[in-house]
């Protein structure tokens, strides 16, 4: 999909931009019950889009959310706590708007100069942020002379700050926000082939469309973590006392036909790695498929099946991946993850791979595999990045379309 950048604005001197950033950031309290930054991941990925309006004589006003405050001023989720982190990443003072429309918010950016930066209080103190109101969408647009979206983990919402906005000025997407669409493109919207999945996670119930739509799209697609329990009882295999949504038997079957039908295919696990308790450096066996005793959970996938998975990815040119394959967060259920991870990096790394992650646990597991670095990209964006996988629209890129 072709989108409107940075680079397509000119003349921005002088110029008000409403950026649109993810602020949503882990914070912890102190002692003295003050609030701070504990991860400022989200703050630096908007650098980027800052320095390029401040270098461009633009003023530049942030506009992000925190928390559920649910339409009514929450004192703990203010985001008045973000303004020191990012003052000191910037180098340079950042101003701040007790509120995000009305007089407050009106005089702080009339007070703003060229290069100056202005964070507003969070949106979602207003209803109408998330009702998409077009009467608050007007009175954040009254605020600046351009938009720019830089949170694709916000844009599969079509709320006043990321659609409404959009529609009234000339909106662009932000830095971060165009080396996401750009990432995903490569991975599923005109990818280097063969193209392979790997979708892991606890429950097919979640990932339903997910996989439905990604069989229709992909070469080849690895099932793992607790969902591919429920598609090897749906093969007829004993799992034991796993994990499993057995409801699910036919819809997994389903699934299966729908990928034959599609030429994509479907790795299910080979071996696997059980226990009888989740627990640190539980005694761990490994098992092939119907030989796991009633007592026993499937908790990881075995070597074997790692092993395949592996070459699998050698054969490939691009590689998306969501989800675990088994209890990483716990060891030795980590090892068929990390294994596979390290691959995936290797080979991206050395060029011979476009690898694009994306979702909660599976960053949390890259970083466990401490590959994330080598990855072609890595989304921290959840839900916007399953909505995208699963072929869906987000109304917050929709709205940047050139």
């Amino acid at each position: 999909m072709a989108f409107r950048t940075l680079d397509q604005a000119v003349d921005l001197k002088g110029k008000t931009a409403l950026v649109r950033v993810d602020f949503n950031v882990p914070m912890s309290e102190g002692e003295n019950g003050c609030r701070t930054v504990s991860d400022d991941t989200r703050l630096r990925s908007a650098l980027p889009t800052i320095r390029k309006l401040q270098a461009a004589g633009a003023k530049v006003v942030l506009l992000a959310h925190f928390d559920r405050p649910k339409g009514k001023r929450v004192p703990s989720m203010s985001l008045k706590p973000v303004v020191r982190p990012l003052a000191e990443l910037l180098g340079q003072p950042v101003a701040f708007a007790d509120d995000c429309v009305g007089p407050a918010a009106q005089a702080a950016v009339a007070a703003l100069q060229p290069g100056g930066v202005l964070l507003l209080e969070n949106l979602r103190y207003h209803a109408g942020e998330e009702k998409n109101d077009p009467e608050f969408a007007a009175q954040l647009a009254a605020l600046g002379d351009l938009y720019v979206n830089d949170a694709f983990s916000a844009a599969h919402r079509a709320h006043a700050s990321t659609e409404g906005v959009a529609r009234l000025l000339p909106a662009y997407a932000g830095e971060a926000m165009r080396r996401e669409l750009d990432a995903l493109d490569k991975a599923l919207g005109h990818p280097e082939r063969p193209v392979m999945g790997i979708v892991g996670g606890s429950k097919v119930s979640t990932k339903l469309e997910l996989l439905r739509h990604l069989v229709t799209k992909l070469d080849k697609l690895a099932i793992g973590g607790g969902m591919a329990n429920t598609f090897l009882y749906a093969q007829g295999h004993d799992v034991g006392a796993s994990y499993c949504e057995k409801e699910l038997a036919e819809t997994a079957r389903d699934i299966i036909r729908l990928a034959g039908q599609n030429n994509c295919k479907l790795f299910l696990p080979l071996d696997i790695v059980v226990a009888e308790k989740l627990a640190p450096g539980a005694a761990a066996r490994v098992r092939g498929l119907g030989e796991v005793d009633e007592d026993e959970r499937i908790l990881d996938a075995g070597p074997e099946t790692v092993e395949r998975l592996c070459r699998a990815i050698s054969n490939s040119k691009t590689l998306v991946w969501n989800g675990p394959l088994g209890v990483f967060e716990i060891p030795p259920f980590d090892k068929g993850t990390v294994a596979a991870a390290r691959h995936a990096a290797n080979l991206a790394k050395s060029g011979k791979l476009v690898a694009v992650a994306g979702g909660g646990d599976t960053v949390a597991a890259l970083n466990a595999a401490g590959v994330t670095g080598d990855f072609t990209f890595v989304s921290t964006a959840g839900g916007a990045f399953l909505e995208w996988m699963e072929g869906k629209t987000l109304p917050g890129v929709a709205a940047l379309e050139a």
